[in-house]
């Protein structure tokens, strides 16, 4: 069992940021309900349910620096890294829901175009791009840590859809065409279902204890066998405790050799690991007998068993 430290400043600075940019998103939320509601624009409305992700993004990139921070404990040896993808999982499955609404309203409003305030459709969605402009320019300033990086590409992709939700108000104005709402709509709804998708994929890969995404068993594998004194490598599983943090276990094969200089090996492999495929939590088990490998056990052959293992 074993904790990262974070400096003060580390979880300090970002979570300010996170935190001021949580408050102007929930902000914005309403004026786009309201301004929605005024306007008779389902656009601003599913921009609402759209900056609503992005509002939980920045929750979960907040979480997860309060949440990071916490050492493991003797009944969650692993930390509560856990705790925020079951959240992710579950509200990225409400977004679904959101988004096949927005569809039904918007084929709803195709059928029968309702008359929508240009103008104020339009002005509500440039303070929201000038105030997500602003979010995603604090958070690209204040670290490159990928969960920060992940929240900035929320806020930016959001600048972009609410740009789209000016132009859809201006050409209003300048066509009278009202069919022109709903056809946003439809664009936006598009964009949260397949953000929506891609973060229920990934969390439920995560739940199941799935190979993370980008990895592969083979290629790892192959990666050990180079270091001098690897002889085979079998029984790898590699998973994810959370959404950037990965454990890895396997049987390692070596010669028959003292401990001190199995050392050697053990910590090659760990660097490995850790400088190529950035796995800090490992188990790893050194064999040097001729073995039958069944189910996933290791059963010796002929002679009394001796090996070591540690874990990190």
């Amino acid at each position: 069992m074993h904790a990262h430290p974070h400096g003060h400043d580390h979880v300090h600075r970002p979570a300010r940021v996170l935190q001021i940019s949580i408050a102007a998103t929930l902000g914005y939320i309403v004026l786009l309900l309201v301004a929605g509601i005024r306007a008779h624009s389902l656009a601003l409305i599913s921009e609402a349910g759209h900056n609503a992700s992005d509002f939980l993004a920045l929750l979960l990139s907040l979480a997860a620096i309060y949440i990071q921070s916490r050492p493991p404990t003797s009944t969650k040896t692993y930390g509560y890294q856990r705790a925020g993808v079951l959240v992710a999982f579950l509200n990225s499955g409400a977004l679904v829901f959101l988004s096949f609404w927005i569809f039904y309203e918007a084929f709803e409003r195709l059928q029968r175009p309702e008359p929508v305030a240009g103008g104020l459709m339009a002005v509500v969605a440039a303070a929201g791009v000038v105030m997500n402009g602003i979010i995603a320019w604090m958070l690209w300033r204040s670290g490159r840590d990928v969960n920060l990086r992940s929240a900035f590409l929320h806020m930016l992709g959001d600048t972009l859809s609410t740009a789209a939700v000016i132009a859809g108000g201006a050409a209003i104005m300048a066509t009278h065409q009202h069919w022109i709402d709903p056809a946003i709509s439809i664009g936006i709804g598009a964009v949260v279902l397949w953000s929506a998708l891609g973060i229920l994929r990934e969390t439920l890969n995560i739940l199941l204890e799935g190979t993370p995404r980008g990895m592969e068993l083979a290629r790892i594998a192959d990666v050990l066998r180079t270091v001098e004194g690897v002889h085979d490598v079998h029984d790898l599983h590699v998973w994810s405790l959370g959404s950037e943090s990965h454990a890895l276990s396997c049987h390692i094969k070596i010669a028959d050799i003292p401990p001190s200089a199995s050392e050697r090996i053990l910590r090659e492999v760990k660097d490995l690991l850790l400088n190529q495929f950035h796995i800090h939590h490992t188990t790893i088990q050194f064999e040097h007998l001729v073995c039958d490998v069944a189910h996933g056990c290791v059963v010796p052959v002929g002679v009394e068993e001796q090996g070591g293992s540690a874990t990190r």
